[in-house]
């Protein structure tokens, strides 16, 4: 039986690429037009088996506002898949370049492929709310001289033919997903090497500084830090880290090290270190 998961965004976007990489083509998709609106559904049973969402970009970096979702959730971190985010110009079968008199894409799309639209002058930019949206708006317009930037599945999705492909500028651009399941559903993810923990310290001098040895002292990788003011508090940080390691015991060891240098500990799951795809 396929899972069904919420994602942020209309289908073909590149949360549902995410998707189909971690649960295979049949996953099934609720689209969701907040990343807020993809907690609340993945926390319902009756909706969802979980959600996908992004987490952080390697050009524009971490997406802060999702970290707090994800501490407020009580949902657990099963996965996560680095996916290369590759821009494509779409038409509709049979138009060529020079048929094209409007390039639809969201802004940052737009912004990703800056250097080859302006090879193109004459080209109307025209800036829409998303990426998948503006491909699947131009299979239903049947438009001869229009042309949308999105994802190689919303090509797939919507019938529509590459017409250049990977035309965005930066190549390195990437972005991380955490597959997020409920508590009570969390698939058991046999011998991980990664886990997603959030912590703070007493606000002692010295404190995190302690912490952080404890934890290379224990062989483990810390591959993502990242601070957070407490609201309510004066100038106290929470830190999201993220913990690379060889085997489960080895990180469970630095969890009980660290456990009394903590005021609070939060482990949000254990799994599978993401390969780029």
């Amino acid at each position: 039986m396929s899972k069904k998961v919420s994602i942020q965004g209309y289908e073909g976007s590149f949360h549902q690429m995410a998707a189909q990489h971690f649960y295979g083509k049949d996953v099934e998709v609720i689209t969701c037009a907040t990343f807020r609106e993809v907690i609340r559904v993945a926390l319902n049973p009756k909706e969802s088996d979980g959600g996908v969402m992004a987490i952080e970009n390697s050009i524009a970096g971490s997406i802060l506002p999702n970290y707090n979702l994800l501490q407020k959730s009580g949902l657990r971190v099963v996965g996560e898949i680095y996916l290369q985010i590759e821009q494509h110009l779409l038409v509709n079968p049979g138009v060529g370049l020079g048929d094209i008199r409007e390039v639809h894409s969201h802004p940052m799309a737009l912004l990703q492929c800056i250097d080859y639209l302006e090879k193109h002058p004459n080209w109307k930019l025209v800036e829409t709310e998303d990426t998948a949206l503006s491909a699947k708006h131009l299979h239903q317009h049947r438009s001869k001289h229009s042309a949308a930037i999105a994802s190689g599945l919303a090509a797939e999705l919507y019938s529509l033919e590459i017409l250049g492909p990977s035309i965005q500028t930066m190549k390195n651009n990437y972005t991380r997903f955490l597959v997020l399941q409920r508590e009570d559903n969390a698939m058991v993810v046999s011998n991980p090497n990664k886990a997603s923990v959030n912590f703070h310290t007493d606000h002692s001098r010295g404190s995190l500084a302690r912490v952080l040895t404890k934890i290379a002292d224990g062989g483990i990788n810390l591959s993502k830090l990242q601070s957070f003011p407490i609201p309510g508090s004066e100038w106290e940080y929470s830190f999201h880290a993220d913990m690379e390691f060889e085997e489960p015991a080895q990180f469970d060891r630095v969890i009980e090290a660290i456990k009394p240098m903590t005021a609070e500990l939060k482990i949000y799951g254990t799994y599978k270190k993401g390969v780029t795809i």
